[in-house]
């Protein structure tokens, strides 16, 4: 009976950690930065954060709720402005201004974001989430939240599947 109880506890853990995504992608002993960097899918946006001078301010205290773009998430809009990877990341004024509207202070799971609500970004423009987990900003983009609620010491991180951009 012992085997038996060890084995299907054993079987839930697995579960578990599966459907967290795995142990190391939701290690709540790191920061939002630490996080990111753990995740091979965010290495275009730990350069952007980088680039931007960022990278101190999402380590703080927070607590802070993070929209990440995936690395295709960059890409495609690296071809949409027609720009290269080097030519962003060198225009650390827009940076800091795309960086930060994906950033809202506090700590938000994914099941507490205010549903079709303005939510107020770190960048001072607003971006609403709808109950679908679609992000839509200032210019109507909508981005869909492909994994919610990587939990870290300062916040939150949501990854989507676009970079929004707040009013020109």
């Amino acid at each position: 009976m012992f085997k038996v109880l060890r084995r299907v506890a054993a079987t839930a853990t697995v579960a578990l950690a599966a459907g967290c995504g795995g142990g190391s992608d939701n290690d709540i002993t790191r920061n939002i930065v630490q996080q990111a960097q753990a995740d091979a899918r965010l290495s275009t946006l730990v350069e952007a954060v980088t680039a931007a001078d960022l990278g101190g301010t999402l380590s703080g205290a927070g607590p802070f709720t993070v929209f990440a773009p995936t690395n295709d998430a960059f890409a495609a809009l690296l071809q949409e402005l027609g720009v290269t990877k080097e030519q962003l990341l060198a225009d650390r004024a827009l940076l800091t201004t795309v960086l930060t509207y994906h950033v809202v202070s506090g700590r938000l799971a994914q099941a507490q974001l205010p549903v079709n609500t303005p939510i107020t970004t770190l960048q001072g423009q607003t971006l609403t989430v709808s109950g679908t987990g679609v992000v839509t900003d200032q210019r109507s983009r909508t981005a869909r939240i492909v994994q919610g609620d990587v939990l870290a010491t300062n916040g939150i991180v949501h990854a989507i599947d676009r970079v929004i951009l707040p009013r020109p």
